[in-house]
């Protein structure tokens, strides 16, 4: 077992980035990329609330390292929103016993998959959690490595409020993961990153939990482990010491034992995409398949967001909420069309996709409400990977700071930008940091929101 070291690793900002933008590495396009001496499978598990194609980033850098698609698998909870109290059934969310049958499921999956005998796991927040549980009650022969990134290890508060809560340090779930001298279960090598105090999960007062002034009982150092690697990743929010570059070299050198050959993305000549269309069923965000959605995508101009021509892909999820795969350029901005049943017509503008991905999950935006009643059109810019810092990011929506990004830590993955009927069609500037996104303007009075959705 690894001994435990506090590191602080800083100089977030110096990442060898190229081709303008978002780490990928154009010069590596025709380059047969080299097989990686033997890594073992890696099965990536999300965080409260989320779902599987935050990894994909992630897992397009293990691809340009070497790590074949077929050893990496990204578990999907069927339910990724926590219950208020663990021991409380409550709809469309998850005990944290639901998660540990269905990540054991997957682990089960990916060795007959690959033909291992033990896989690496890799959760973000929560899904730390489920990792740890499986480990804990009978899952330690089946784990190599385990990679909590942003983890709550020892709660998001530590009070007398919610005792069921399974984010309550003193609650039984996370005391029971936690006791004894080392925090960590014999066999599998623990790594735990954090951030140096932008994690709003890792905070000592609770202003981001809802309770201004109150004290958490909580530090930055919360999600370290006694008995695990621990590293600090700098100025990263609670989303990035997951999915950001910097996250990346931790968790495939603890892994693979060795630096990574690139931090790039090495692109592919042909990128084929595909994904599940999901629900929000009672106003739950869950990964439950949709059926009878319809999905197009259409190539669109960089600099204007306008449509080039017709559909390249039009698809309508089954009973599985399966759409594609769609075949497209990795050099073409896209804007995918999501109707869905009961759901506004949700059109995404994102960035080209560089390589190929089949999880490339799709939901329809929030229904439109009071806020929205005098709009014309209502555009969002989205982070999924990460949060929008101000002053740390570059953060623009149509050449401004957002008014509803708050500065010092962050805590917005979303911005709103209400339009006048007067600015329907127009196309709005979606920036953050060198990634750039240009979206439409849709009528709000057709039931329609455009997401500006950022990839990196």
């Amino acid at each position: 077992m690894k001994l435990s070291r506090r590191t602080i690793l800083q100089g977030v900002g110096a990442l060898p980035f190229a081709a303008a933008s978002f780490g990928i590495d154009a010069s590596a396009e025709t380059e047969p990329l080299a097989a990686a001496p033997e890594v073992p499978p890696i099965l990536f598990v999300h965080g409260n609330g989320d779902y599987d194609a935050l990894w994909m980033t992630t897992m397009w850098r293990m691809e340009s390292n070497g790590v074949a698609r077929e050893r990496m698998l990204a578990i999907n909870f069927t339910d990724p929103l926590a219950r208020s109290d663990d021991k409380v059934e409550q709809a469309n969310r998850s005990s944290t016993e639901d998660q540990r049958r269905e990540l054991a499921a997957a682990i089960a999956e990916l060795k007959r998959r690959a033909g291992a005998a033990r896989v690496a796991l890799v959760g973000s927040s929560r899904g730390g959690y489920a990792i740890r549980n499986v480990i804990k009650k009978g899952g330690a022969d089946d784990v190599s490595h385990a990679v909590l990134c942003g983890t709550p290890n020892h709660g998001v508060f530590a009070t007398d409020d919610q005792p069921g809560s399974e984010f309550n340090g003193r609650g039984p779930f996370l005391r029971g993961l936690n006791e004894g001298e080392s925090e960590v279960t014999p066999g599998p090598a623990f790594l735990t990153l954090r951030s140096d105090g932008m994690d709003k999960y890792a905070q000592p007062d609770g202003r981001f939990i809802g309770k201004p002034g109150v004290p958490t009982g909580i530090t930055a150092e919360g999600p370290e482990l006694k008995g695990a690697t621990n590293l600090v990743l700098g100025a990263l929010d609670h989303r990035e010491v997951a999915f950001h570059p910097r996250a990346f070299r931790e968790i495939y050198k603890f892994i693979a034992g060795r630096e990574p050959a690139r931090i790039a993305i090495a692109p592919e000549q042909r990128v084929r995409l595909s994904g599940l269309v999901t629900g929000t069923p009672g106003g739950v965000p869950t990964n439950r398949p949709v059926a009878g959605a319809t999905v197009e995508i259409f190539r669109v101009d960089p600099e204007t967001g306008e449509r080039m021509g017709n559909a390249v892909h039009s698809s309508k999820t089954a009973a599985d909420g399966r759409w594609g795969p769609a075949q497209v350029d990795p050099a073409w901005s896209l804007e995918f069309v999501l109707t869905s049943p009961d759901a506004p017509t949700t059109h995404i503008y994102r960035s080209p996709f560089p390589r190929s991905s089949d999880v490339v999950d799709l939901r329809a935006a929030r229904p439109l409400g009071p806020a929205d009643k005098d709009a014309g059109a209502v555009v969002i810019m989205s982070r999924p990977r990460g949060y929008f810092g101000l002053p740390r990011d570059v953060v623009l929506l149509d050449g401004k700071e957002p008014a509803d990004v708050k500065p010092g830590v962050p805590t917005d993955s979303a911005a709103i930008l209400r339009l006048p009927a007067a600015d329907v069609g127009r196309n709005i500037v979606a920036q953050f940091g060198e990634e750039r996104i240009v979206a439409r303007a849709w009528p709000a009075a057709e039931n329609r929101i455009a997401i500006a959705e950022l990839t990196y």
